[in-house]
């Protein structure tokens, strides 16, 4: 037996005795996930035991270092961690900005005493952070931003607006971009952590037409941040004014999480049962031929993109960058989990158009269609990842 088929065998034991049976029921969906937060509320017992007992053994961050709340896993441990959870459906214990996004971002870019301050509580669940990147007047354009923040001497000073902030009424933190220096571009810009409970900073959601409201705008006048959160514990993430490094590197990060909708991560009901339920079986067959070929190649086109997404990530781990790649996900990631939706949405004929349908299998279908359509929007644009991946993935010249 090689050490791997070791560790998967005291990984298939260890899950076996501490998954609650409660957290073994398949993709999670946003309503499902645990955020954590100083303001969460576990939806029970077994959604919080699940979340300390995988904290406890690193494993919210598996490849994270231990020393900062990881379990220090390497790539193929990692791979094996994540199948035998697959394999017994079992949810993500933890969803976080700060583990998707923020996380990656100081591992590459943070000094070690913000490692040690900011990673742990990320990876215990006790932070939860939110994005501040697009402004009204800067979303695709994104170098164009305008939110000032001032050199104090002691502190910066910060004034402007963010908007599209998700959960931002709910998280803790905000790692945000801000113009330090109104001269240039993208040179001009720091990536700057803030506590949402400092004064000066004010949220307010967003309705969207799904009914549902994970956006907010973000305010900040005249809001002070200390230039260190104690000693060597700087605010700002990597160099003053090389802020558009660091952001870059995470998008990347953003890209891929946002591709995970491609494999149904986003929720909503699996589409053979629904299909079954709703038009029957004739011989062993769904009746309609049309929708079992629509559910087959969506099938098929899902599991190429697993696949491709997993080598990827294999890549990824072995040190080569992400880069571009991570458009080439997010994008037909982002069209996958819209198509799905869309053939629920055939599927259930009149019942899914239903707003409010008494019935188990079509309810909130029709805001969950709705919801993902953002997909192409959040992350960067599908029209802004085509032009990536024209130029820097297929080496397409410029018009």
């Amino acid at each position: 037996m090689t050490d791997l088929d070791a560790f998967r065998t005291q990984t298939r034991a260890w899950l076996s005795e501490n998954c609650p049976a409660e957290m073994r029921d398949g993709p999670d969906g946003e309503d499902k996930i645990c955020w954590g937060g100083q303001r969460w509320t576990f939806k029970s017992d077994a959604q919080r035991i699940w979340l300390e007992r995988m904290a406890a053994k690193g494993w919210t961050v598996p490849t994270w270092p231990e020393e900062y709340g990881g379990a220090g896993l390497g790539p193929e441990e990692a791979k094996i961690l994540a199948q035998e959870l697959a394999l017994i459906d079992a949810r993500i214990p933890l969803g976080s900005f700060g583990i998707w996004m923020l996380g990656p971002a100081l591992l590459r870019y943070g000094t070690h005493e913000q490692k040690l301050h900011f990673l742990p509580p990320i990876a215990r669940g006790e932070i939860r952070w939110c994005q501040g990147y697009s402004e009204p007047n800067a979303g695709s354009d994104l170098v164009s931003l305008q939110c000032r923040c001032e050199d104090k001497g002691d502190h910066w000073l910060v004034n402007g607006q963010k908007v599209w902030t998700s959960y931002a009424d709910e998280a803790d933190w905000i790692f945000t971009l801000v113009r330090t220096d109104p001269a240039s571009k993208h040179q001009g810009i720091s990536f700057l952590l803030i506590d949402m409970a400092q004064e000066g900073v004010s949220t307010r959601p967003i309705k969207l037409i799904s009914g549902k409201s994970p956006f907010c705008e973000t305010f900040f006048d005249d809001v002070v941040v200390p230039k260190e959160y104690g000693a060597g514990i700087s605010s700002i993430v990597g160099t003053v004014d090389r802020g558009w490094d660091v952001a870059k590197y995470l998008l990347t990060h953003e890209r891929e999480m946002i591709s995970d909708g491609g494999g149904g991560a986003f929720g909503g009901p699996g589409l053979a049962e629904f299909a079954i339920g709703r038009i029957g079986v004739s011989g062993g067959r769904l009746s309609d031929p049309m929708v079992r070929a629509k559910i087959a190649q969506l099938e098929l086109d899902t599991r190429a993109f697993g696949l491709t997404v997993d080598r990827l990530r294999d890549e990824s781990a072995r040190g080569r960058d992400m880069g571009a790649n991570s458009s080439m996900l997010k994008y037909y990631g982002t069209e996958l989990n819209k198509r799905r939706f869309e053939l629920l949405m055939d599927i259930g004929g009149a019942d899914a158009v239903e707003w409010d349908s008494d019935l188990e299998d079509a309810a909130g279908l029709a805001a969950t269609w709705l919801r993902s359509k953002g997909n192409s929007i959040e992350g960067g644009t599908s029209e802004i990842q085509l032009n990536v991946i024209a130029k820097r993935v297929l080496g397409l010249p410029s018009a």
